[in-house]
């Protein structure tokens, strides 16, 4: 049986980052391959505290009055709060490497941009890059270990990973010119990506889905899980990963309130019970809630997944994320699901999600065979 190394972000926080991980292995094991994911340690340099402070400085000053005071008020209150933040910081990372270990063949090795096995490029017959952020260049620092280069050319396939950014930073350039060159197999997560390998190289990378769409619901229900702490009432999720404006809680406490619906923020770092929620049960909360309140990519997708009501945030505060939404939302002609297209409670709930399983079947055939091209 050949082998399959997967080369992604080892992140033990993230809900996407490993329900994206165990979809990629799936897939590839319904093609008869064995599968690895191999645990890279590789960090982001660090920046040192001058630099911080006027990179702090810089971003005060680009943002609203209205959002510095939101700013700085965060800040402080991560202060004060810092001894419990950390504590619930390790429940949660100690309940997703559970998941990790029941859910996810990884290696027993660690590798790193700096220490890479000599023996690791004959282990695997290839290796496979995505589909999480693993190019985006401030995630890690444009380093060449996503882009595979430790391996042989015709080893190195990218399957359905993100930029997360538009556009590439001039410093990056020449690098990432060269390694996206050097891909034997090129794919994207979203149309912005795929245009920027264009600029870039002159290649043309097909765009694909998310490989958590490649799995049925059927079959993300089957490794979910039902949290101890789950409300028996009807319940609103809220998964905000960007800044939660006022308007955003507003709107919020508005819909709860008019349909009765308890409100379940899973993204509040100081809320203990409901911080260390794993992704098997993130799949529950999402199966069972009446409504999903959200910034998130991947809780996007399991909305769509498990047809579950969604609205569709903006997201505020951090590098613009919201290109891959967009190509997401618009590949299954669901953009009335953004925040700005709702305009009454009836809308909130009365969503169609008919049509979605004929593009998903096309979608997921896209896939698997660019797949079956790219391992022969």
């Amino acid at each position: 049986m050949k082998k399959i190394a997967i080369l992604t972000i080892n992140d033990y926080q993230n809900y996407g980052n490993r329900l994206q991980n165990y979809a990629t292995q799936e897939v590839l094991k319904t093609l008869g391959f064995s599968v690895e994911t191999i645990v890279n340690s590789t960090m982001l340099k660090k920046q040192n505290n001058k630099n911080k402070i006027i990179d702090r400085i810089n971003n005060l000053r680009r943002m609203t009055t209205k959002e510095r005071y939101r700013r700085i008020t965060s800040m402080l209150l991560k202060y004060l709060y810092k001894r419990k933040i950390e504590n619930n910081k390790a429940k949660r990372i100690e309940s997703f490497k559970n998941f990790t270990k029941n859910c996810i063949l990884e290696t027993k090795y660690t590798i790193s941009v700096d220490n890479i096995p000599d023996t690791l490029a004959t282990k695997f017959d290839y290796f496979i890059t995505g589909s999480d952020q693993v190019w985006n260049p401030f995630i890690k620092q444009g380093t060449s270990i996503y882009f595979l280069t430790f391996a042989q050319k015709i080893k190195r396939i990218a399957y359905s990973p993100s930029f997360g950014v538009s556009e590439i930073p001039s410093k990056y350039i020449e690098n990432y010119k060269v390694w996206l060159s050097e891909m034997s197999k090129l794919s994207v997560r979203e149309n912005s990506g795929s245009a920027i390998i264009r600029k870039l190289t002159g290649r043309d990378a097909i765009v694909l889905i998310d490989p958590t769409l490649m799995l049925t619901k059927e079959k993300w229900i089957s490794i979910s899980k039902r949290a101890s702490n789950k409300p028996k009432k009807e319940f609103l999720l809220k998964y905000i990963l960007g800044t939660s404006s006022h308007d955003y809680k507003r709107i919020i406490k508005k819909i709860a309130k008019e349909n009765d619906l308890k409100i379940v923020n899973l993204a509040d770092i100081k809320d203990k019970e409901n911080y260390k929620v794993d992704p098997s049960e993130f799949i529950d909360y999402i199966n069972s809630a009446s409504i999903v309140c959200t910034d998130s990519f991947h809780a996007c997708i399991f909305s769509i997944l498990m047809e579950t009501p969604l609205i569709v945030f903006d997201r505020i505060g951090t590098l613009s994320m919201n290109s891959r939404i967009d190509t997401l939302l618009s590949t299954f002609k669901l953009e009335s699901r953004l925040l700005k297209n709702i305009k009454t409670n009836e809308q909130i709930f009365n969503v169609d999600y008919s049509h979605v399983a004929s593009i998903l079947e096309f979608e997921r055939n896209k896939a698997i065979n660019y797949l079956k091209e790219a391992l022969n």
